[in-house]
């Protein structure tokens, strides 16, 4: 059960980083508009906001990678706590996201499912 949950947590990691570039570092490319849905006047107005949530995503994504390093070769205490500081806060964005805004619910569920699924599956194979 915890390799499915760092299976699942992985997944979650590297989303994570894909948002962070996306959001980072190609905000105003016509393929990120695209996918967030906005135009090149609303990603040049955002732009700041959106390298600094970018960000937000790298910190969460680099927790929840330490925290699987941590569970499967290191201190498996350390290493849960992380996963669910990391991951579980991915989770509750991602509910942020699906509550706050419902017609992103695709996205919203991209982002919670994983972390979901792998912390789920962490706390299961800890009982």
């Amino acid at each position: 059960m915890v390799a499915v949950a760092l299976v699942f947590v992985g997944i979650a990691v590297l989303l994570h980083g894909y948002i962070f570039v996306m959001e980072s570092l190609q905000w105003t490319r016509p393929r990120t508009r695209a996918t967030f849905g906005i135009t090149a006047e609303q990603a040049e107005a955002t732009r700041e906001m959106a390298f600094n949530q970018g960000f937000y995503n790298l910190f969460l994504a680099i927790v929840a990678a330490v925290g699987m390093w941590f569970t499967a070769f290191g201190d498996a205490g350390i290493g849960v706590a992380l996963v669910l500081a990391g991951a579980g806060s991915m989770v509750a964005a991602g509910v942020v996201l699906l509550v706050s805004s419902p017609d992103k619910a695709r996205a919203a569920l991209i982002q919670l499912v994983p972390p979901l699924i792998g912390c789920v599956a962490l706390v299961i194979a800890r009982l």
